[in-house]
């Protein structure tokens, strides 16, 4: 039996909250003990703790996504380079404002690895938000859509997904 799909859509939603949330936990913690073991490098280190701590969980992010919140059958890779894709966009946007409000934030903090966690929570914050709509109506999106056809004609019998 089908849910309504008002009702649908906000379970959804939960769910990509429940796993989203997790998500942006684990991404900080990679990103604070990274910026730790590399903060020797500068203001660089915390750019590599950045990179290294967004691919990893990024690639956690997405399975969670795929089986958990919108439960697609479809093409892995196609599905990953997708989401890499729309997390591309926040990653450029995290590693372009950091360093910058990093600064900013130094003065308030004084502590250089202080100012870029707290930087980097706000970045986090703002990324996160943004990120529903592009794994909606792109990476994970429904069969037979019309930018499906568009990139890929035959990707229309390639996905299969559930309620």
């Amino acid at each position: 039996m089908s849910q309504p799909p008002q009702r649908a859509q906000f379970w959804q939603v939960v769910r990509y909250l429940l796993v989203g949330g997790f998500n942006t936990c684990f991404g900080y913690a990679l990103f604070v003990s990274f910026n730790y073991l590399f903060r020797s490098l500068g203001v660089y280190g915390s750019e590599i703790a950045s990179l290294l701590g967004n691919v990893i969980a990024i690639t956690v992010a997405f399975l969670g996504y795929k089986w958990f919140v919108f439960r697609t059958h479809g093409n892995y890779l196609r599905e990953w380079l997708r989401c890499l894709s729309v997390y591309g966009s926040s990653m450029l946007f995290t590693l372009v404002m950091l360093p910058p409000l990093t600064l900013l934030l130094r003065r308030w903090y004084g502590h250089s690895q202080m100012a870029s966690n707290v930087a980097a929570a706000i970045l986090t914050v703002v990324t996160m938000a943004a990120s529903y709509f592009g794994h909606k109506h792109f990476s994970f999106r429904r069969s037979g859509d019309a930018m499906d056809a568009a990139l890929d004609p035959g990707a229309s019998n390639a996905v299969e997904s559930r309620p």
